[in-house]
């Protein structure tokens, strides 16, 4: 699994924030596409639900078995406006990115890597037999951030807290009174919830809109089952939600603040106007400098221009 949407074909439109004045349960249909060889499901950006809170794009892949020797990275590639949140469930992957950074991740451990004005990484898959499952996550930066320097993290431990019936692992914000040590610029948290059921009381910020993302089994919410594929929109208002399983499940529990400016994605990048974008794209193109250069042994991905052009 791979942090950067290298072969994303969807069309840009700008992403305004469709939430929902209290609690509700949509249950919305990701669609199926690539990421490299790799097949993955888009549970986020959909229309209309182009954000939940500055999360602003989710890529969950696999299960999928690898056989030893066989590697399905993806070549350096650029990002802006954005950071990207990588979680594994099962695998590993090495990080490089034009920082110099070079870093192996594992299940439980978190890669935070902030784009700013422009950065440009790799993933490369270490090729070792197995099974890999991850999450691609990326959060839109707000303008007082979204041009400053690039930056990367590693986290090996992140804070976990027991809940009546499961457990939470905290990635990025506040969580019931447990702070992730990850950085954040905008109001927002991402915990993984591991469910044994039959039924765990999970505590809510009413501010906050919140989503589901199951990546094992199924959770019910208010009656509606969440399954892996599909993004579970919960509304805002909530003080706490009741999450129902028959069997164990692991979901992925987001939320924030709605994010106030209408954002544009397109390809790799997070903006705000056409201009910018077919900016980003011609700079990456003619490799000026901008999002600087990765040490890989893969391709480097190169993009046409941008539909409205």
């Amino acid at each position: 699994m791979s942090g950067p949407v290298a072969t994303d074909d969807a069309t840009p439109v700008p992403r305004a924030t469709a939430q929902a004045d209290g609690p509700v349960v949509e249950i919305t249909p990701g669609r199926v596409t690539r990421v490299g060889s790799l097949p993955v499901r888009r549970v986020l950006p959909q229309r209309p639900r182009r954000t939940v809170g500055s999360w602003c794009f989710v890529d969950h892949a696999g299960p999928v078995p690898v056989e030893a020797g066989v590697a399905f990275g993806i070549g350096p590639h650029p990002h802006m406006g954005l950071q990207t949140v990588t979680w594994l469930v099962a695998g590993e992957l090495l990080h490089l990115d034009s920082l110099g950074s070079e870093q192996l991740i594992r299940p439980g451990q978190l890669n935070l890597m902030t784009a700013g004005h422009g950065v440009s990484h790799a993933e490369e898959d270490p090729a070792r037999a197995g099974e890999v499952h991850a999450v691609q996550l990326w959060v839109a930066q707000p303008a007082g951030t979204r041009d400053g320097p690039a930056a990367f993290e590693h986290h090996a431990e992140l804070p976990r807290l027991e809940l009546d019936g499961g457990a939470g692992t905290v990635l990025v914000g506040d969580f019931a009174g447990v702070a992730s040590p990850a950085r954040r610029d905008t109001e927002h948290v991402g915990v993984e919830l591991t469910l044994r059921g039959p039924s765990t009381v999970v505590p809510l910020r009413a501010a906050y809109e919140h989503a589901l993302v199951v990546l094992e089994g199924r959770v019910t919410v208010d009656g509606a089952a969440v399954e892996p594929g599909v993004l579970g929109y919960l509304g805002s208002g909530r003080d706490e939600c009741r999450f129902v399983v028959d069997a164990p499940a692991r979901a992925l529990l987001l939320g924030g603040v709605p994010f106030p400016e209408a954002v544009l994605i397109w390809w790799n990048f997070v903006g705000r106007t056409r201009e910018e974008v077919s900016e980003a794209t011609r700079q990456w193109s003619d490799d000026d400098g901008r999002f600087g250069r990765v040490r890989s042994s893969l391709s480097r991905i190169e993009v046409g221009p941008p539909p409205w052009e």
